[in-house]
């Protein structure tokens, strides 16, 4: 066979290391860390030097990027469907206000916001994850870190951002979205607007909240209105931009959250 036709061998990108081939274990990072070894490279006390090595990394790479909007979404978003286009515009609209645009660099709805931010001439930025199976960091992302570990690279989401909008996705959109309104609920963030873009894909969960979690008494009524749910992309950016902490605003106190 000739060299050219040769499938590509499988890829596995794991921090600054990329295996391929008999080289991809199958595992990842976070699986030994969770689960526990017997060899000194994946013993806790070497563990936590390639943790802080991750944090020194992410912090190095993304420190003078200036104000930014981190984009979430579904990675099996097609090209061409409404929700591919709308990530895209909403991208090129927030470079445009001056904003650099944050992903996970992979594809669908990730590659939408990361090709608009590049054509549009701003900032293009990928957080990258080990993962089992095969995914690279896609070609619209002119910043670009790969991480070993979800919690290192989800700080980097939430310290180099002023806001969220979360699109149709996964668990692994709910695992960021919750993420920040967590922290958003217990004022270790403050001034952090999050869009919830879709009204039809995310009504379900708000009438859970709304109904079930209220209702139960696990969170106040007010908990809910931290986040904005909208189908207009025009209004998502500005909600982003406008209520963002650059921005000078201060949400007020809520009520029944006890104040340190």
């Amino acid at each position: 066979m000739n060299e050219a036709d040769r499938p590509p061998d499988r890829q596995v990108t794991a921090g600054p290391v990329i295996r391929r081939g008999d080289q991809v274990d199958g595992r990842t990072t976070d699986q030994r860390l969770l689960k526990g070894g017997h060899s000194w490279m994946h013993d806790d006390p070497w563990r936590v030097l390639r943790i802080q090595a991750e944090f020194v990394e992410g912090f190095g790479a993304l420190d003078e990027l200036g104000p930014a909007i981190s984009m979430f979404g579904s990675a099996r978003a097609g090209r061409g469907t409404p929700e591919y286009a709308q990530a895209e515009y909403m991208a090129r609209e927030l470079v445009s206000r001056g904003l650099a645009v944050i992903t996970g660099g992979g594809p669908g709805i990730m590659e939408a916001a990361n090709r608009g931010a590049h054509e549009a001439g701003g900032c293009s930025v990928g957080l990258g994850i080990e993962l089992p199976f095969e995914q690279t960091m896609n070609r619209y992302v002119n910043l670009g870190v790969n991480f070993r570990y979800f919690f290192a690279r989800k700080v980097m989401f939430l310290k180099y951002a002023q806001g969220f909008i979360a699109m149709p996705g996964g668990f692994g959109t709910l695992d960021e979205l919750f993420e920040a309104l967590t922290l958003i609920q217990t004022r270790k963030v403050t001034d952090f607007p999050v869009v919830l873009f879709g009204s039809g894909y995310w009504r379900g969960l708000v009438d859970w909240l709304r109904t079930s979690v209220t209702g139960s008494g696990c969170i106040n009524p007010e908990d809910v209105d931290i986040f904005h749910v909208t189908d207009d992309p025009d209004e998502a950016v500005r909600i982003v931009t406008q209520e963002g902490g650059r921005a000078g605003l201060s949400p007020p106190p809520r009520p029944g959250l006890p104040v340190p």
